[in-house]
């Protein structure tokens, strides 16, 4: 009789708990962009996380543009798009995000890229980080990085204590090349940080290069979203409406499989341990002797004069050849006579680069590397040693997508999961 009565005051007590604190269930994340920078995809991205915002308890919106003029303020336009069209979602779906509390939860992140050591200032945004991570509750922090990883890295220096109360999935590959130093930083200190980093296979939500694909990127807006609404119409301005979202997977990561085995099958992805980060340290330049696998560490250290300047100032220039122009990325004195720079290659290449200084022992130094298209590639003395709980892109063969490592893991599911977000855009369309 007790041990009825028992499963009786259970039942009830579960099902009250569930009544009265509904986003229990759902994972708590905070996503940290550089919307409104140089690549307007975070836009799309942006667009899918409201209209779905009723599968996540969102706890954070970070601007954090390493790179570019982004702003808390391109947050703030999407969500003032999203509330013109809130009223015909609350029709279907009664527990989306609320536009005010989105707004309160808006904060401003790091301009710009941290210098060599990694981290630089605290910010709104990074502060953020903390508040959120130091939550009371069982549930871990998923940080979504969009961008670079300037405030999470200021996060972890300013409280390394959270490196145990947070998940990270990190869009890299692009985003890890403006984002060298914080990068270094975070895996020097933190390795046992549980860390998805993908640097490739996202691009297999939006390649459209296997038979896997049936629906095509460059007519989903015509087909599912031209007339949908306020956020449809918006659509139409980042890349004329085709379909990109290169920041999705990290979303999609968290709306169907099983979040706590990255090496299951998800919509966001499979992937595999990595128990090692790349890094590869030349005294001198470099020839095509040399290879490397993309997305790894290159650091070039230069012996010069001893000045009398605050160790982390810019000292000279890093020249890679872009298009029909030059990317320039700065390298820092160290002290004691020290010169370095780090340089992230995000492709397959041969890379040429040049440096250019005031300091005669650096100015005028060139050279060439080849970057491989298998990452994490070979060993080195230099590679930083990873814990147990990071994971990237799974390099088999048969999961490439034409020379797209991984892709295919993320591909397999495209069709799904567009298929499901046309139902929502659909919402819209009946309103109108």
């Amino acid at each position: 009789m007790k041990r009825k009565f028992f499963m009786v005051w259970f039942c009830f007590t579960v099902i009250t708990f569930w009544a009265q604190n509904p986003e229990a269930d759902k994972p708590r994340i905070l996503i940290s962009t550089d919307i409104g920078g140089t690549d307007p995809d975070d836009n799309q991205s942006m667009a899918h996380l409201l209209m779905y915002s009723d599968l996540f308890k969102i706890e954070g919106l970070v601007s954090s543009p390493s790179y570019g003029n982004g702003s808390k303020e391109d947050i703030l336009k999407m969500i003032s798009l999203y509330e013109k069209d809130f009223p015909t979602f609350q029709q279907y779906k009664s527990d989306l995000a609320k536009p005010d509390y989105l707004r309160s939860i808006t904060k401003q992140g790091q301009w710009g890229n941290a210098p060599y050591k990694g981290y630089n200032t605290t910010t709104q945004g990074s502060d953020w980080i903390v508040t959120c991570a130091k939550r009371k509750t069982s549930q871990p922090l998923w940080v979504l990085v969009w961008g670079g990883l300037e405030d999470l890295a200021q996060a972890l220096h300013d409280a390394p204590e959270i490196h145990s109360r947070i998940k990270v999935y990190w869009i890299g590959g692009p985003n890890k090349k403006w984002s060298a130093n914080s990068y270094a930083y975070i895996v020097k200190n933190f390795p046992d940080l549980w860390f998805i980093e993908v640097n490739s296979s996202y691009y297999g939500f939006f390649s459209n290069n296997s038979a896997l694909d049936t629906i095509n990127s460059s007519n989903y807006y015509e087909h599912h979203i031209d007339g949908a609404g306020h956020l449809g119409r918006d659509f139409k301005n980042y890349y004329n409406g085709e379909i990109k979202m290169g920041d999705t997977p990290s979303l999609l990561y968290l709306m169907k499989g099983n979040p706590d085995d990255p090496t299951g099958e998800s919509w966001g992805g499979s992937f595999t341990t990595l128990k090692r980060s790349p890094r590869i340290v030349y005294t001198g330049t470099t020839t095509m002797k040399d290879t490397v696998a993309f997305c790894s560490i290159l650091e070039f250290h230069f012996k010069g004069p001893k000045y009398n300047i605050p160790v982390d100032s810019i000292c000279f220039w890093m020249e890679v050849p872009y298009g029909k122009s030059a990317q320039k990325w700065p390298g820092y004195y160290l002290g004691n006579g020290n010169y370095a720079i780090r340089y992230i290659p995000k492709k397959a290449e041969t890379l040429k680069y040049n440096f250019s200084s005031q300091i005669p022992e650096i100015d005028g130094l060139h050279g060439t590397i080849v970057v491989d298209n298998l990452w994490p590639g070979k060993k080195h003395s230099t590679d930083y040693k990873l814990g147990n709980n990071w994971f990237t892109d799974r390099s088999e063969k048969n999961l490439y997508d034409g020379r797209i490592q991984g892709g295919k893991t993320i591909l397999k599911w495209r069709d799904e999961v567009l298929t499901d977000w046309a139902k929502r855009w659909d919402w819209l369309k009946k309103k109108e």
